[in-house]
């Protein structure tokens, strides 16, 4: 399911949203910036929902400092706001869409739908991917750990770095043993669900002291959890 965060404000708003898109999406809400930075420090998510006037400072100021750390994460203003030059303002600081208030459940939600398939398509076609702990080159075929302080490149087999990418494709997506071994061998009869354990422990080996972004769920399978990118800039 899509990780959706509101940053408002106001209670109702907030119950309006959830009532147009909650049963669709995971809807994360916090009403103050300092809060917004501290829930995008340790959750990825998939769109932003921001006010722009908040107890503790400017929503479009926040917006300009998201975009710079964070490019491909789409945020949607919701705000009372509605002249010409505050939109303007809006869209220069890197909003996908600007909704103001009151606005319509089903626009909202249609919306909101519009911009997240578009966003799977820019995804899929991105050749990088980049966490705190790891980064990989999907054309490359290559993965670096802690590439931010002492780089070290994994020398992984190709069966491994097709593990690590499928992992790496469903952040925070608890993923059965089944489906990774339907996906990764198909319809090779001679590999059996707990096959998928060993390729994973060698995986994690390789990946030595960031490992343990791979947690295992016990009696399921495991889920891939990297730290997001820190938003610089803003406290």
């Amino acid at each position: 399911m899509k990780q959706l965060l509101l940053i408002e404000d106001c209670k109702e708003v907030f119950q309006m949203v959830k009532q147009a898109i909650g049963a669709i999406y995971n809807l994360d809400y916090v009403d103050t910036l300092a809060d917004a930075h501290r829930a995008l420090a340790v959750k990825e998510y998939d769109l932003i929902l921001l006010d722009i006037e908040l107890p503790d400072g400017n929503g479009i100021e926040f917006c300009t400092v998201l975009q710079a750390s964070h490019p491909l994460l789409p945020v949607f203003f919701l705000t009372s706001h509605n002249s010409l030059s505050e939109k303007v303002l809006g869209f220069s600081a890197g909003a996908e869409d600007y909704v103001t208030k009151p606005f319509s459940a089903l626009e909202l939600k249609a919306r909101v739908e519009s911009r997240l398939k578009k966003v799977e398509l820019i995804k899929a076609q991105s050749d990088i991917l980049d966490w705190q702990e790891i980064k990989i080159d999907k054309l490359a075929q290559e993965a670096w750990i802690n590439p931010d302080s002492d780089s070290q490149k994994l020398g992984l087999t190709a069966l491994e770095f097709r593990l690590l990418l499928y992992f790496a494709n469903r952040v925070n997506a608890v993923v059965s043993r089944d489906e990774i071994l339907n996906e990764l061998w198909g319809d090779e009869t001679h590999v059996y669900p707990r096959s998928v354990d060993t390729h994973v422990s060698k995986l994690r080996k390789k990946m030595g002291e960031v490992a343990s972004i791979i947690e295992s769920v016990h009696g399921v399978g495991y889920k891939f959890k990297p730290t997001p990118r820190q938003l610089n800039g803003y406290v």
